[in-house]
């Protein structure tokens, strides 16, 4: 029977060692023990942006990029989008399980009763610019809640954190909308409890001078299904941000905040903004084969909203976005004419064997812009729309992360590339540089 280890020789000194595989893996550590000498430090495994590095064990999101495969706690997300509301989602990913009808009732009124913020909170985000970009608000007023809420920093008391993570669910849709009230000179609304999770952030954001915002409740829904397919998505750059800083036992507050920070990256929660703009330059659907020869080309156009870091095949997010789409512009009554484009982009990059070859097929960023523009939610409160529901992701990851006991603080190594030891040199003995002057 074959053994499950791996058998590394050393070529520089001769020695074979034997390093035990489990779940596919290899310790880096075991990589120590191979060394020339006993002043050698020991192998060191070398991978920029953890292309081929797992960091931790984790039961929350499964992702199987070659088959399309993305799963919470084992549940196909297309069947949750369909099937469930986002806060089942979100006690989803907490729990482990789904609620039963008591659990997610009794969970929706704990969220419910939080969603009020401090009046301070006002005064804070109140002192923004007037132009102040929406995302950086959040940022910046999610991150100060950890001084309104002291008690947070006990990270290891399970009650303290799961009221920290509570609160947290519950104010960033009203963080978010004031966010956006703000950048538009509106007064701020404040929640509505007597509206879903969904309609409470529609109508703190869109609110005028109506005694209720009525929010069509297929727009609700909408946007619950665009928030559950953002809930979580395993080991990304912002959920990677959210263990690192939760590896040093930073409270919950800042730890969201550094990973909001993380999405607020246009290679990150700004994609679906870089698919819009793709879009608007094609700008009619006869102009799309001459955008796909440019791409091809290498000389113009490139292709936003198609691959994926980890998905080799059609994200499984697209399929269901894709047909929301329909489902909005039906609702609110008019097509994007970008859709069009869209869909005839689609269907020549789908059926074109240069992006075959290359696996590049929809992700979830190249409808959800179209979706989100739908909804009359301007371009700078994308990345923010993508925050309110990942806020439960990164929770679930913090807290998996906390109670697990190969975990400690983030420290990766480095290959250090600058001078060796120099001797200071005084100020009077050193040369000054010679600068060429520029030409013309």
């Amino acid at each position: 029977m074959p053994k499950e280890t791996l058998t590394v020789t050393d070529n520089r000194t001769g020695k074979s060692y034997e390093l035990p595989i489990v779940d596919g893996t290899i310790r880096a550590m075991d990589l120590r023990q191979i060394r020339v000498d006993d002043e050698d430090f020991g192998l060191m495994t070398y991978d920029p942006a953890f292309m081929n590095t797992a960091s931790c064990r984790s039961a929350v999101t499964f992702i199987d990029g070659d088959r399309g495969i993305l799963r919470y706690r084992g549940y196909p997300v297309d069947q949750l989008a369909e099937r469930a509301s986002y806060l089942e989602v979100a006690y989803l990913l907490l729990n482990g399980e789904l609620p039963t009808k008591h659990e997610l009732t009794e969970f929706t009124r704990e969220i419910t009763t939080h969603t009020f913020v401090h009046e301070n909170v006002r005064t804070f985000i109140d002192g923004f610019r007037y132009d102040a970009h929406p995302m950086g608000m959040l940022v910046a007023t999610v991150g100060a809640l950890s001084t309104y809420y002291p008690e947070a920093k006990h990270v290891a008391d399970a009650e303290i954190r799961r009221m920290q993570i509570t609160r947290l669910i519950a104010k960033m849709p009203t963080i978010a909308a004031w966010s956006y009230r703000h950048s538009v000179g509106m007064p701020f609304v404040y929640p509505d409890n007597d509206l879903g999770y969904a309609a409470n952030f529609l109508a703190m954001m869109k609110r005028i001078a109506e005694p209720r915002y009525q929010v069509h409740p297929e727009i609700a829904r909408a946007l619950d299904v665009l928030f559950i397919l953002h809930a979580d998505h395993e080991q990304n750059c912002s959920t990677n941000v959210m263990r690192s800083i939760g590896s040093s036992q930073a409270d919950p507050y800042v730890a969201v905040a550094g990973a909001a920070a993380a999405l607020y990256g246009p290679l990150h929660g700004g994609a679906n903004e870089a698919v819009l703009r793709m879009l608007r330059e094609i700008g009619n659907v006869s102009h799309v084969p001459a955008f796909v020869k440019e791409v091809k080309g290498g000389v113009g156009g490139r292709l936003m909203g198609f691959g994926h870091r980890v998905y080799k095949n059609y994200d499984p997010r697209a399929r269901v976005i894709k047909h929301l789409a329909d489902q909005v512009f039906d609702v609110v009554g008019k097509k994007n004419p970008l859709l069009t484009v869209a869909l005839e982009l689609e269907k020549i990059a789908l059926s074109d064997e240069y992006f075959v070859k290359r696996k590049l097929y929809p992700n979830v960023d190249f409808y959800s812009g179209l979706i989100y523009e739908a909804l009359g939610i301007p371009v700078d409160m994308f990345p923010v729309l993508f925050a309110i529901p990942r806020t439960a992701g990164w929770l679930a990851q913090w807290e998996e992360m906390l109670l697990d006991k190969e975990q400690k603080i983030a420290r990766p190594r480095q290959i250090f590339t600058g001078y060796a030891e120099r001797e200071f040199v005084p100020i009077e003995q050193r040369r000054e540089k010679s600068v060429v002057p520029p030409e013309g």
